[in-house]
């Protein structure tokens, strides 16, 4: 046995590992207490301190805090409220007929002691939301929020201690030194949400355990809008969707295709509406918020001077603050393939522009990269719709719309290979924290009892009628 004493982090660890089957054989009715005692705590005790914080960090207008911050971890319990007792229920399944005396039925049990690394874009979104699930599956957590938000992870701490004992939920605050310390221990389940780069490294360090793993990770997302879309509306939703926290979303368009026949209208359109959003100067506007901090305020800097080397056309925007943390919201065309905005997944307000005049030159160019975490698609055409859908692969897709499909908890939501693995929202993220078990119970004398040594001519007779008819 590996000794982790000298880990700064083995006791809490131990102590959640002690309490992990005393929390898991508590009753749905208990968990829902706990999730509403969250919920309230969100919604009411901490609203104003949650706003501000993220008001702080990266001038996260309160708006946004509400919509993309706290409803969502609202709306997830309130779901989970409402199904948990059939998902902890005996899933009963048949049993075929070589097996007759027997019934079979999964359980679905906890994994045990997870750990939950949360980003900054989100914090409290995606810290909380799959805290929702590993709760409702009966698992004691760790939460290991961003350091890059400090203001929101000291209250994330204050919320999880004002509700949690340490032995079932408990967050620990620090730099990137502390993750690496926590992915020392032998954790059941780690769920990870950041960079592919970084999902790697947790990969690798849960694979020294054969610890299970959710990984939401992201990449490149494509918006494609054909020649038979709502151009108004089209670009209303994408500026919305690309803009929402100043592009730091890892659901966000990326990058977008639309037919030449369009190009000119859909730049007036899209100056036209980023106007109506935000104003002439999108730095005053009380609804566009901040870079999180002077390093990737750089990188985004950087990727722009980089487009512009290599004579990108910036139709909109480019203006940038370094004092602020500010940068423009940016429409850039004719970009380099081999530039730092098309090779990289960019995370901010900036987006570069591709036309295309056959759809099978986008269905191409997309299956050249890795797969996105989402595809949107602005058609009318049904059958063009389809075509790009079955021939293409990613994560999730939005049709005449973006993001909302991270809000229906009915849908999974997760990546596919370098977007991610695994799932999470409502059912699926429950069964993410999960381990189903299967259970057979025997209770009459069976068909295989018969066949048990030594044996002879008769049983291989019936040997034989069981794999012709059975």
């Amino acid at each position: 046995m590996t000794d982790y004493s000298d880990n700064r982090y083995f006791k809490l660890f131990e102590k959640q590992k002690s309490h992990q089957f005393t929390i898991g054989n508590t009753s749905c009715k208990t968990r829902i207490k706990k999730l509403k005692s969250l919920k309230h705590a969100l919604e009411v005790t901490y609203k104003d301190s949650i706003r501000e914080a993220l008001y702080t960090d990266f001038k996260k207008p309160y708006l946004e805090t509400d919509l993309t911050e706290i409803y969502p971890v609202i709306d997830e319990i309130n779901f989970v409220a409402s199904n948990l007792n059939t998902w902890l229920a005996k899933q009963k399944v048949d049993t075929p007929i070589a097996l007759l005396g027997s019934s079979s039925w999964i359980k679905n049990e906890p994994k045990g002691v997870c750990l939950i690394i949360s980003p900054w874009n989100f914090p409290v979104n995606l810290t909380f939301g799959p805290l929702v699930s590993a709760i409702a599956a009966g698992n004691t957590v760790i939460l290991k929020p961003s350091e890059m938000t400090p203001h929101t992870s000291k209250v994330m701490s204050d919320i999880v201690n004002d509700i949690f004992n340490d032995h079932e939920v408990a967050l620990v605050e620090g730099e990137v030194e502390v993750s690496q310390e926590l992915l020392k221990l032998p954790f059941n389940h780690i769920f990870f949400t950041g960079s592919p780069q970084v999902g790697k490294i947790v990969m690798k360090a849960a694979s020294e355990h054969l610890t299970s793993v959710t990984l939401e990770l992201g990449g490149k997302s494509p918006v494609i809008i054909d020649d038979t879309s709502n151009l108004d509306k089209a670009v209303k939703k994408i500026i919305f969707g690309k803009f929402l926290n100043a592009g730091q979303t890892c659901i966000a368009p990326d990058y977008v295709f639309i037919n030449e026949s369009i190009k000119t209208e859909f730049i007036q359109t899209f100056k036209t509406t980023l106007k109506t959003f935000y104003s002439e100067k999108p730095s005053e506007s009380d609804s566009f918020g901040r870079i999180v901090n002077q390093k990737h305020f750089k990188r985004l800097k950087s990727y722009l001077d980089d487009a512009s080397t290599r004579n990108a056309s910036i139709e909109v925007g480019g203006v940038s603050d370094e004092k602020d943390n500010y940068i423009e919201p940016t429409l850039v065309f004719d970009v380099s393939e081999d530039s730092e905005l098309m090779q990289n997944e960019i995370f901010g307000p900036i987006l570069p522009v591709k036309t295309y005049k056959a759809i099978d030159e986008v269905i191409d160019y997309i299956n050249s990269k890795e797969k996105p975490l989402a595809l949107y698609i602005f058609s009318k055409n049904k059958k063009r719709t389809t075509q790009i859908i079955n021939n293409t692969r990613a994560g999730s897709t939005c049709i005449n719309h973006n993001l909302l499909q991270f809000l229906n908890h009915n849908l999974p939501f997760g990546g596919s290979n370098n977007s991610g693995i695994g799932k999470s929202h409502g059912y699926f993220g429950f069964l993410e924290f999960s381990n189903q078990r299967s259970v057979l119970k025997q209770h009459t004398l069976g068909a295989v009892d018969l066949l048990m040594p030594p044996y002879n001519n008769f049983k291989q007779k019936i040997v034989d009628l069981t794999i012709k008819w059975f």
